[in-house]
């Protein structure tokens, strides 16, 4: 007969995948995806090389999910906290970047990851993936913006687009210094930023 996993099995299975998935985030975070090569992370997890390559086929495997994990909690931060609820686009934005600045500066060295440190072309098609979620977040926002008339029409989506670019770069210096002093008035800089690009309508656009 052929072998049937059981429920157990599985459940084991799961709960080692995860730990492993789990030891490469840590791993990250400790020491950039530089330090994050399979024998560390199968060290971290417990279990054998041979163990973490029956659950992820090459390190880019691996650490595709990794990043595609700790990508969507940053990004689900950033959409929850600009949600429509009541506040003008431009208070939405800025609580975007804040929250966005803010929770990159407290993790520097998984943050620098993340947005630019050199990675496996696997990594970096999931990186690319984020960039296109953070932009359709501020997207969301600029539109509603152009909706209720706070903001004028405009191209929402490459102003959108202009933001993730210009949060990302703004950020790298920084974070690759990783001195993890304070940096309140980096955040509130950002902040201002983003508020004073904002097409208001009352602005006129000149020719």
């Amino acid at each position: 007969m052929p072998y049937r996993p059981t429920e157990r099995t599985e459940a084991r299975r799961a709960a080692t995948r995860e730990r492993i998935v789990a030891a490469a985030l840590d791993q990250v975070a400790a020491g950039g995806y530089a330090s994050a090569g399979v024998q560390a992370v199968a060290a971290r997890a417990g279990v054998a090389v041979g163990t973490l390559y029956r659950h992820f086929p090459s390190k880019g495997d691996l650490f595709a999910e990794a990043f595609r994990r700790a990508s969507q909690r940053e990004l689900d931060v950033v959409v929850d906290v600009s949600a429509p609820d009541g506040r003008s686009a431009r208070e939405r934005v800025a609580a975007a970047v804040e929250a966005f600045a803010r929770r990159a500066l407290a993790g520097p060295v998984l943050a620098y990851a993340l947005l630019a440190e050199p990675v496996d072309p696997a990594v970096e098609a999931e990186r690319l993936r984020f960039r296109t979620g953070y932009r359709d977040a501020f997207a969301r926002v600029l539109d509603d913006g152009v909706r209720d008339g706070e903001l004028r029409p405009h191209d929402t989506r490459t102003v959108a687009a202009a933001y993730v670019g210009a949060l990302g770069e703004a950020l790298v210096g920084p974070l690759s210094a990783a001195n993890g002093g304070p940096h309140e008035a980096l955040i509130a800089t950002l902040v201002q930023f983003s508020e004073e690009a904002l097409p208001r309508a009352q602005e006129r656009v000149h020719a």
